[in-house]
């Protein structure tokens, strides 16, 4: 039978997942639950289209418009996601989603398609492979090995967080994971996402969610959202206060997500994606994780340039130090108008 595009819907939704659940590179974002939480947080439309033949799925893409004054149009696959892009299982249903993907752009006026791609893809689209990164490495069930996997200098200060009599609370948390997230972020000059978009992705992947909360006896100091696909843990949104720095608060964290993670058969613990050159660079590969390159691909329309919405950028370095000295109400209150536009 030929091959078919159709759009996703709540019946198809099952279908979809078994198709991602099923594929060897299928991962987290590539869940159809992503099109209603972008649309539900952000408002953004999306633009979830699959191919099927002979009634069974054959490719998915996970796409969504994100639109704004500040940031421009582009077309993204998928927005606030590590990755995500077209997955299929073979060439003409890839090259079907593709030319979907490019006739949407024509369509819509948009400037770009991005695909975001954690593996080396087959295709003729533009690639910009140096600006982001990701860090994935295996864990083990003996927590000893895994912390004797972790180099000497870092290992010593998971050791402080212990000795400083840091404990861990696993639970759905939202308002004190955004507290200090919120002071985190605004500290690196970055607006901050709304604590609303917390407790959507918190609602909508309540089966595979969590947060787990470092506490300095009474008092929360650091705070990260997780999500578990498969045998992997994605420590995703987290952050530390001011008194994390002193005791340790943010390596613990990161150990006791590990710790947690392998106590419930986790067994690839992925650091996420960072700008090659940051803070957060570092400090991964200092837990002796190696960058790997993400692959992210683009196809633009006439006269457009790949777009360049990172703070890396010269032309954001005044807007950065300017936000780092908002008070924490006022960066709350103008962060999330702003960061829709930073998918």
């Amino acid at each position: 039978m030929a091959l078919t595009l159709r759009t996703l819907d709540d019946t198809s939704a099952p279908a979809w997942d078994a198709f991602v659940d099923a594929h060897p590179l299928g991962t987290f974002f590539h869940r159809s639950t992503w099109a209603k939480v972008i649309e539900r947080a952000f408002g953004h439309r999306t633009h979830y289209v699959f191919t099927e033949q002979d009634g069974a799925i054959t490719g998915v893409l996970p796409l969504a418009r994100v639109k704004t004054l500040l940031f421009g149009d582009s077309l993204i696959s998928v927005p606030f996601c590590v990755h995500g892009g077209p997955l299929s299982i073979d060439a003409e249903s890839r090259q079907a989603l593709e030319a979907h993907a490019t006739q949407l752009l024509t369509k819509t006026g948009a400037s770009a398609v991005e695909f975001r791609f954690r593996d080396p893809v087959e295709s003729d689209w533009i690639e910009r492979g140096d600006l982001y990164v990701i860090f994935r490495k295996p864990i083990e069930a003996d927590h000893d090995r895994n912390m004797k996997a972790i180099p000497r200098k870092q290992r010593a200060m998971v050791r402080k967080g212990i000795q400083n009599g840091l404990t861990s609370v696993v639970g759905q948390d939202v308002r004190t994971l955004h507290a200090i997230y919120a002071e985190s972020v605004r500290n690196l000059g970055t607006p901050v996402f709304s604590r609303r978009y917390f407790e959507i992705l918190l609602e909508a992947f309540r089966d595979c969610a969590d947060v787990v909360t470092i506490m300095d006896g009474e008092t929360p100091i650091a705070a990260v959202q997780n999500f578990y696909y498969r045998d992997e843990v994605l420590p995703y949104y987290g952050g530390g206060a001011f008194a994390a720095r002193q005791r340790a608060g943010n390596d613990f964290m990161y150990w006791e997500v590990m710790r947690r993670a392998a106590d419930r058969g986790c067994r690839l613990f992925d650091f996420g994606r960072s700008k090659i050159g940051t803070g957060a660079y570092s400090f991964k590969h200092n837990w002796g994780f190696e960058p790997a390159p993400l692959h992210y691909r683009f196809k633009l329309a006439e006269g457009a340039s790949i777009p360049d919405h990172n703070p890396l950028n010269p032309k954001y370095r005044l807007f950065i130090a300017a936000w780092k000295r908002l008070p924490i109400p006022v960066a709350n209150l103008l962060g999330p108008p702003i960061v829709r536009g930073l998918g």
